[in-house]
């Protein structure tokens, strides 16, 4: 009882640790994008964290832990609507946490993945076609797709198992893959290519930015610390050291790569290189020495420069660099398990890249469908005038800053 109460506050702990991450969202992305669309910014990350919430207790737990059934091919299983009270007063439910713990801890995680997209697609998106994409991808694709590493799925079945620590591939490429076809169907900002080049369009605070990287540092302590799933001091401790070693390695490395090509100190290349490098270690973060973290995020803040670049020069826009950090990084990380660590080898590399593959699969064409149609039906895009004027105006009726009122465009 004693083993079970200790492992349980500290569930509960990094649990409030990855609910205090959508801070550091939210400071993020109205960090790097313009004042007049800032209400809308955490209008969204607002609405993310509430309605996930509850659409996780409603379908989305007994989706990810359906419990398949022995035999079972591991797509697809759904344990019923809402929270189970008869499992949740059974104290041997876990050694480590009780069931209302494990569904908030889980239900954390699950809003995250929308929070990536809304980066991704700020300024221009329909604040209404966003908050259904929202309901659907939440509610219904990322606890579906959980399930099949997460809840004992196909890919947990394989005779090397998929690994994913934390969710490197299960959180950040899921949530990367959809900012990547929502962005696709979008089309970039106004002003952001001229003659095919791309133009800064820089963000109103980048303090409030630097605040949000911090945040999310932090916050990734319950992310990679909680995964755990007990308070194991060995594990959580080497969790929380490699995760930190791969946070700075990949910031260092961002900073020096981006300085070397652009012959600039961009502060938002190094805090782009820091949530590198800890979606980096999240596949991980368990199975790494100190020395295997440094080179993950080492690696993982060098792919964000280039990433950047080749995502401008798609002519993609992508305001705060949701899909060099989440998507990319994330597939970087999920590979690195079968390259660096205890579990390296070349079954364990085939694994992670059925893996990988597998996801990209159900999250590129479910976010397709998704945006597509609603392209096509009610359009996801504002108009000319309401991007030009700002979003907070004409989709909110209020301003962030009302004493500070820049002549923006």
């Amino acid at each position: 009882m004693e083993l079970l109460t200790t492992n349980n506050v500290w569930m509960m702990i990094c649990t409030a640790l990855v609910f205090f991450m959508h801070a550091g969202f939210a400071f993020l992305e109205i960090g790097l994008t313009r004042q007049k669309n800032t209400i809308n910014i955490l209008f969204k990350n607002i609405f993310i964290i509430t309605i996930g919430l509850l659409l996780y207790c409603l379908v989305g737990f007994n989706l990810m832990y359906p419990g398949f059934a022995e035999g079972s091919s591991g797509f697809f299983g759904f344990a019923g609507f809402g929270l189970d009270a008869a499992a949740a007063a059974d104290l041997a439910y876990n050694e480590g946490y009780t069931y209302w713990t494990d569904f908030l801890f889980q239900g954390m995680f699950a809003a995250t993945a929308a929070t990536i997209v809304s980066g991704a697609v700020a300024e221009r998106v329909k604040i209404g076609p966003f908050m259904i994409f929202t309901i659907i991808y939440v509610g219904i694709i990322y606890p579906l797709a959980g399930s099949w590493k997460w809840g004992g799925g196909f890919l947990d079945m394989r005779d090397t198992p998929f690994y994913d620590f934390a969710g490197s591939t299960l959180v950040h490429s899921v949530g990367g893959w959809a900012a990547l076809i929502a962005v696709c169907l979008l089309g970039p900002r106004i002003g952001k290519f001229k003659d095919g080049k791309p133009q800064a369009i820089p963000g109103h605070s980048i303090p409030l930015a630097t605040a949000g990287v911090l945040i999310l540092w932090l916050g990734w302590f319950g992310f990679n610390g909680g995964s755990v799933l007990s308070a194991d001091p060995a594990l959580t401790s080497l969790t929380l050291v490699t995760t930190c070693l791969a946070a700075a390695a990949g910031g260092v490395i961002a900073a020096l790569v981006s300085f070397l090509k652009f012959k600039n100190l961009d502060l938002t290349m190094f805090l782009n290189g820091i949530l590198g490098g800890l979606v980096g270690i999240t596949a991980g973060a368990d199975q790494m020495g100190p020395t295997d973290a440094i080179l993950i995020g080492a690696i993982a803040g060098a792919i964000i420069v280039f990433a950047v670049s080749v995502i401008d020069r798609l002519r993609l826009d992508d305001p705060v660099g949701a899909i060099a950090v989440h998507l990319v990084c994330g597939i970087w990380g999920t590979l690195a398990v079968g390259i660096f660590g205890a579990l390296a080898g070349w079954d364990q590399f085939v694994s992670q890249l059925v893996g990988v593959l597998s996801y990209a699969v159900i999250c590129i064409v479910s976010s397709f469908l998704i945006f597509f149609v609603m392209k096509k039906t009610v359009g996801i895009r504002v108009s000319e005038k309401e991007e030009l004027e700002g979003l907070d105006a004409h989709e909110h009726g209020m301003d962030a800053y009302p004493d500070f009122r820049l002549n923006e465009h």
